[in-house]
């Protein structure tokens, strides 16, 4: 892992005559609307996170999954980064400098795996249940990964993007009769 520079970045070698990619904690990085953008691979997930929490970020303040099946061929990622059916994006602060920081992670749709952030930042565990409810995105070493807002036995994750807009039944448990 590189140390980044007073700036928050430094820059990876790239191959011979690829653009330089400017990187953070070792991994890409882009600035957008003011906040630092990292792009660590999914097994570099916590090592990441972990890194940018020694270095003041405190708090988690945001995690979602994305599905971009309705976009493939996306340009909004740095060179190097091959686009993904998902994402998982994460968005951490520090309080002491009021900085933010935000990772986003590439995450294939043949394995829909990310390391839990639960262990690091604890007030994520709802968020991660909710993306896993509903895009189907889990969290390995998640302390509970049950459903957080659809019944239990509800099959499937109703923000795919392969989900029929409108075509969802609405169910409910133990409604009552209809008078």
């Amino acid at each position: 892992m590189s140390d980044p520079t007073p700036d928050g970045t430094d820059t990876a070698p790239t191959a011979k005559d690829d653009p330089v990619v400017p990187t953070a904690w070792g991994v890409p990085v882009v600035e957008s609307g003011g906040q630092t953008v990292l792009h660590p691979p999914v097994d570099r997930w916590l090592e990441t996170v972990k890194a940018c929490q020694d270095d003041g970020f405190c708090m988690a303040i945001d995690l979602v999954a994305v599905d971009y099946s309705a976009h493939p061929g996306r340009t909004d990622l740095p060179s190097g980064i091959k686009p993904e059916r998902f994402e998982v994006v994460a968005s951490l602060i520090s309080h002491a400098s009021g900085r933010r920081v935000r990772l986003r992670t590439q995450v294939p749709e043949h394995d829909p795996v990310v390391p839990s952030l639960f262990d690091l930042f604890p007030g994520t565990e709802a968020m991660e249940r909710e993306a896993w409810d509903l895009v189907g995105v889990a969290f390995d070493g998640h302390p509970d990964p049950t459903r957080i807002l659809l019944p239990e036995d509800w099959e499937g994750h109703p923000l795919r993007r392969d989900v029929a807009m409108g075509r969802i039944p609405v169910q409910f448990r133990d409604a009552p009769a209809a008078r």
